[in-house]
């Protein structure tokens, strides 16, 4: 039976209206409707707050105590996105950390099964490494980053199901390699890469089209090495993605970056870690210790490790300390990425035929109820 939203303003993917009602039947939304126009039959619930595309989260390495690195598996990536839910998040990419290739295997295994059982919200897997640059490893084990090869790319491309992400350094890998990911279908972002801007136009060329949270493991901007910052900020057509936790990019860096690259382009991430959704303020990473300190994640070295961010503070963060305006905020928190993934035609609007997968906030951009394929978590 088909059940109506109704009294809540509505954030459609692109404007904030007020009057309307979201007609749901299963997992679509078949319109939207003047909550006058509810015809009989149909059973209406009454919400209040703004109801929004749910967030999709394209980088989340762990949450709910969970950490995919750790855990490569079917119950890993459902604690994570049940962990995430919480936080508006109804679209995810679980996240494995560089690694060696039985655990990638293990881990695109685990998300395909997840994929075929119906894991809520899973849109496929991020690999961010191992194919980066070592000089800008980050919190990356630098004896498993490593030259791509023939059996890695069999790897890549054996999802099937769903959406693959990469993130690679492209001074690290051939031209003719990411053309060929990029031919079947890997979608391929340059991270944890000291590329030169010539390096980084040529990667667009053959199939790159995003960059994994700006600014972090790259080198700065300068007046002339634009590196992959400037190209980054140079390309009208690139996507960008950015950790807005306020501890890994200044707030005025932040803001420069959406102003140049224009927040039509640019993805929140959360970039999480197991304490998100979690008390717990201590992980293992690679065997070295992480600790939470004041909303920040470092290991042993000082190093930042992943964030302790989830999506919705990176939404009120947007707005309250970046100034966005609201409906820019949830943009990049829902139809860019699904945009950015391909899903545009599916996810990231509130319109008839796309899927309701959706977010409803409060007031102060907290998180009151989420809906994946028209279930409720309530």
């Amino acid at each position: 039976m088909a059940v109506a939203l109704a009294g809540a303003r509505i954030f459609d993917g692109a404007r904030i209206v007020d009057g309307r009602a979201v007609l749901i039947d299963g997992e679509r939304i078949v319109a939207v409707v003047g909550q006058s126009d509810l015809s009989v039959g149909v059973t209406v619930r009454r919400i209040e707050g703004l109801l929004a595309p749910g967030f999709i989260d394209i980088q989340v390495n762990g949450g709910g105590g969970v950490l995919f690195n750790a855990d490569r598996s079917v119950q890993a990536i459902a604690a994570i996105g049940a962990a995430h839910r919480q936080f508006g998040v109804t679209g995810f990419l679980p996240t494995l950390i560089t690694s060696s290739r039985g655990h990638m295997v293990e881990a695109i295994t685990a998300a395909r099964e997840a994929l075929d059982t119906g894991v809520p919200g899973l849109l496929g897997i991020h690999l961010e490494g191992p194919f980066l640059n070592p000089a800008r490893k980050g919190a990356h084990d630098a004896a498993l980053i490593r030259q791509i090869d023939a059996a890695d790319i069999t790897v890549l491309t054996s999802l099937g199901n769903g959406k693959t992400l990469v993130t690679l350094a492209p001074e690290q890998v051939p031209l003719a390699t990411i053309s060929a990911l990029a031919r079947a279908g890997v979608i391929l972002a340059a991270g944890h890469t000291a590329a030169d801007h010539a390096t980084i136009v040529a990667a667009r060329r053959e199939g790159l089209t995003g960059f994994t949270h700006l600014f972090n493991a790259m080198p700065p901007l300068s007046g002339r090495e634009p590196g992959p910052v400037g190209a980054a900020l140079d390309d009208d057509m690139a996507w960008c993605s950015l950790i807005v936790d306020l501890h890994h990019v200044a707030a005025a860096n932040l803001r420069l970056a959406i102003a140049a690259r224009g927040w039509e382009r640019t993805i929140l991430i959360s970039d999480a870690m197991p304490t998100v959704g979690s008390d717990i303020d201590c992980f293992t990473l690679d065997g070295r210790p992480v600790i939470r300190r004041n909303g920040r994640l470092t290991n042993a070295e000082g190093v930042l490790a992943g964030s302790d961010l989830d999506m919705a503070t990176a939404v009120r963060n947007s707005v309250s300390t970046l100034g966005l305006p609201i409906e820019a905020a949830l943009h990049m928190a829902s139809r860019a990425p699904a945009e950015f993934l391909g899903l545009g035609s599916d996810f990231g609007r509130i319109a008839p035929g796309y899927r309701a997968n959706l977010v409803l906030l409060d007031d102060n951009l907290r998180v009151i109820d989420t809906w994946i394929d028209g279930k409720s978590s309530h």
